[in-house]
């Protein structure tokens, strides 16, 4: 019989939990590349690339959306739904945006791993949720952490490289107003009004850039490949999360990090600078603290 962890999940499912996480981490990886190589090689518009790519992992999610039935629309907050999703959205505008402006990838990852501080700051003024001075602490030092790989201070910075940031503010926001819905709604109605309003809304950013159609057959063969490589991270992601605890799969997140400079070497031939590691360890063991520290109080 398989031992019973302190919140009901099994070890031998935490160990599924944490393959399904670094298969996650894995497919995103390569949707970067697949993304990166679109925009910034290829040159398509990053508006645009971002709605093929959520447009095809649609059509790949449809038997999900029609699993969960229509019925989950009903909610007492719509408002509330539809700004989640479009912060949602404009997070992934900004990330690749990001992309496309040649940030590298080992960069972006590592900044965009500020968005838990920004729920901590936004759950504090906002959700009324209380940080002692420790957590406090941790954000601070996560935030650090940022600005020592964002580098402004550096003769190589560009603007370009605050997107990540720029993301991370925005998904960080649309988590709390997850949070927030969470209250008094379903998880398959917060589910099913993110997958059903994502593509309309990136279809409406991408119309308001100057809308393209990929006009090679590479082009395509990239984007395909990113849908698919992102509907197979967001399976795998609800499925690691469904079989661990957050403070144990939350180590093996931070694995994306290593997969994604092996990918930006290997594709880009980045190698990422000695600035990197020392803010890269600093957001890991803040983020670390905050979620093992979510995790006591639950």
């Amino acid at each position: 019989m398989s031992e019973i962890t302190s919140t009901g999940f099994t070890r031998s499912s935490s160990i599924i939990g944490a393959a399904w996480l670094v298969l996650a981490g894995s497919a995103f990886a390569f949707a970067n590349v697949a993304m990166q190589w679109s925009t910034m090689v290829l040159g398509m518009g990053s508006a645009s690339a971002t709605f093929w790519q959520y447009f095809i992992g649609f059509l790949i999610m449809l038997p999900m959306v029609w699993r969960l039935g229509f019925s989950a629309l009903k909610t007492k907050r719509p408002v509330l739904h539809l700004v989640r999703v479009v912060l949602a959205a404009l997070g992934v505008q900004a990330w690749v945006a990001g992309l496309s402006s040649g940030v590298p990838i080992w960069q972006s990852i590592a900044l965009v791993m500020t968005s838990p501080f920004f729920v901590t700051i936004g759950a504090s003024l906002f959700l009324g949720e209380s940080a002692g001075l420790k957590r406090w602490v941790a954000t601070a030092t996560g935030f650090a952490g940022g600005m020592i790989i964002l580098a402004p201070w550096s003769d190589a910075f560009t603007y370009n490289a605050v997107w990540p940031i720029v993301a991370a503010f925005l998904w960080g926001s649309s988590v709390l107003c997850m949070k927030a819905l969470e209250q008094d709604e379903s998880p398959q109605s917060v589910t099913l009004y993110l997958l059903l309003f994502m593509v309309p809304i990136n279809l409406a950013l991408a119309a308001g850039t100057g809308f393209e159609m990929p006009e090679t057959s590479t082009l395509w063969m990239l984007l395909i490949a990113a849908g698919i490589l992102g509907a197979i991270a967001n399976g795998a992601l609800a499925l690691a999360y469904s079989k661990a605890e957050a403070a144990f799969l939350q180590p093996f997140d931070h694995i994306k990090l290593l997969l994604n400079v092996a990918c930006g070497f290997v594709f880009f031939g980045w190698v990422p600078p000695g600035n990197l590691w020392i803010g890269a360890f600093l957001i890991i063991a803040a983020s670390l603290y905050l979620v093992r520290s979510d995790d006591a109080r639950t």
